[in-house]
């Protein structure tokens, strides 16, 4: 066959490929299901009967490294085969899709298939760190504030870190903000601080979950005497 021959054969091939190709399907599964977890019935959906499956060679494919669905060519199943981790395959995206093909042949046909991937609750909120010191001169004005280190949460959407509670203490309040998706929290000063005394808080980060998660930040606040030297000439 000569290369015109060839280029022809397989124009034709893929012409007939994407000429069979179908609308996208579109199914959701929760990330962290147990594998065998059924996400949709891709035979019924293309109504193809089950039948023809395993003689027409049907498969899925997908650009990720790892296998995440397969296809019961018994039943038509789709279903997991890979552990489902949103927050690998994601991030912290808020919108979390697997874009496969499923492939038959005789004759050629391509479907597009896309899986939402639902978050879960599956990540308390952490702190960059254990312990955080504050220094603050004793004649501080009321009012004054002092950020406090920003919680991290790999959750997206409803399950994400959504405020911040402040152990109970006569000295100071929290203010809580939210700017673009984050949301940290200030030290707000209530009343006249006693000198040369130390103070322990815990800053507890919640997220939305149901039931919700939660870390702990302990606050050690270390009370200092602002010192002026005279010279006297």
């Amino acid at each position: 066959m000569d290369f015109l021959a060839r280029f022809c054969f397989w124009a034709a091939a893929l012409l007939s490929l994407w000429a069979s190709s179908s609308g996208q399907m579109v199914y959701s599964v929760s990330e962290e299901v147990n594998k065998g977890t059924v996400v949709g019935n891709i035979a019924k959906d293309l109504n193809i009967n089950p039948h023809d499956l395993e003689p027409r060679q049907f498969q899925i494919v997908s650009g990720s490294n790892k296998k995440y669905f397969e296809v019961d060519l018994k039943t038509g199943a789709l279903f997991v085969s890979e552990r489902i981790d949103r927050e690998e395959i994601c991030a912290s995206n808020e919108k979390c899709v697997l874009n496969l093909e499923a492939l038959a042949q005789n004759p050629h046909s391509l479907y597009r298939i896309e899986v939402k991937i639902v978050d879960v609750n599956d990540n308390s909120p952490h702190f960059p760190l254990d312990t955080f010191k504050l220094s603050i001169f004793e004649h501080a004005s009321l009012g004054e504030r002092f950020p406090l280190p920003v919680a991290e949460d790999s959750d997206t959407g409803s399950n994400a870190l959504k405020e911040y509670r402040l152990s109970q203490n006569e000295y100071f309040s929290i203010d809580v903000q939210s700017d673009e998706g984050s949301v940290y929290a200030e030290l707000v000063l209530q009343k006249a601080l006693d000198r040369e005394k130390q103070s322990l808080l815990d800053l507890t980060a919640v997220d939305g979950g149901n039931p919700p998660r939660s870390g702990t930040l302990q606050i050690i606040i270390n009370v200092h005497i602002a010192v002026c030297n005279s010279i006297s000439l």
